[in-house]
């Protein structure tokens, strides 16, 4: 029987395929507040704004690529039960082959009518809809009348997922944190839901302040990064 291997993914292993990630100078990010494009507030204040750039974004999701940290990420499947826990709105892990991906922020390629995905139909994907990478436009309109917004988990809206993701954690028997930084919550705190005594393995080029004497730092970027993993796993 294959061990269980919890893939813990963060922006920092799409940074290689060009995907902006939220904190480092120099990206998309750097011309737009957070709070204007990508919270639920900011949402309701200024929805073209918000579809605008998504649309963006879908443009250059559409041309990005998968890099060899999602190629390695995928050939895990051949020696181990892989699931990929991603923070990632892009679809470069499912493009890389990964066969089981749970996205906790939501899917760059999807929308849904803004008034579903929420407590009283309790997070039902049936009104999600796959667009690619189409625009959406403000009056663009959902079977039911409502406006089509991203399928994003905006800044002030629950994370359905991570109930499921936690319990994937505690299943597994080896966990892995790519690409993160663990700041941004409740994903930085899954890896407490892992079982005593399993390993974790963190690759991350940068200080990544986390007091648990069970993380193994690989201080390098994703792509070396699993390179520098596999070779650890090879010596287990």
């Amino acid at each position: 029987m294959k061990k269980k291997l919890a893939v813990l993914t963060g922006s920092g292993v799409s940074a290689e395929s060009g995907m902006s990630t939220f904190r480092d100078n120099g990206g998309l990010w750097d011309k737009y507040d957070v709070n204007d494009v990508a919270s639920i507030d900011g949402w309701y204040r200024n929805r073209k704004l918000v579809l605008d750039f998504y649309n963006m974004e879908r443009k250059l999701l559409k041309d990005a690529r998968p890099n060899a940290a999602h190629f390695a990420i995928a050939e895990l499947e051949k020696e181990y039960e892989v699931t990929v826990i991603t923070q990632n709105v892009d679809n470069l892990h499912e493009k890389a082959g990964s066969t089981k991906v749970i996205h906790l922020h939501g899917e760059l390629t999807k929308v849904r009518p803004e008034n579903c995905y929420n407590d009283e139909d309790f997070f039902s994907e049936k009104t999600v809809m796959d667009i690619g990478y189409e625009d959406i436009n403000l009056g663009d309109l959902a079977p039911n009348g409502s406006q089509l917004r991203p399928h994003i988990v905006f800044f002030g809206e629950p994370v359905p997922k991570i109930e499921q993701a936690a319990d994937i954690v505690s299943e597994a028997d080896i966990l892995l944190i790519a690409g993160t930084s663990l700041q941004v919550y409740p994903a930085a705190g899954l890896y407490r839901y892992a079982s005593t005594g399993i390993p974790i393995y963190l690759i991350d080029p940068k200080d990544v302040y986390v007091r648990d004497k069970r993380i193994i730092h690989i201080k390098e970027v994703a792509t070396k990064g699993m390179e520098s993993f596999k070779k650890l796993l090879e010596t287990k």
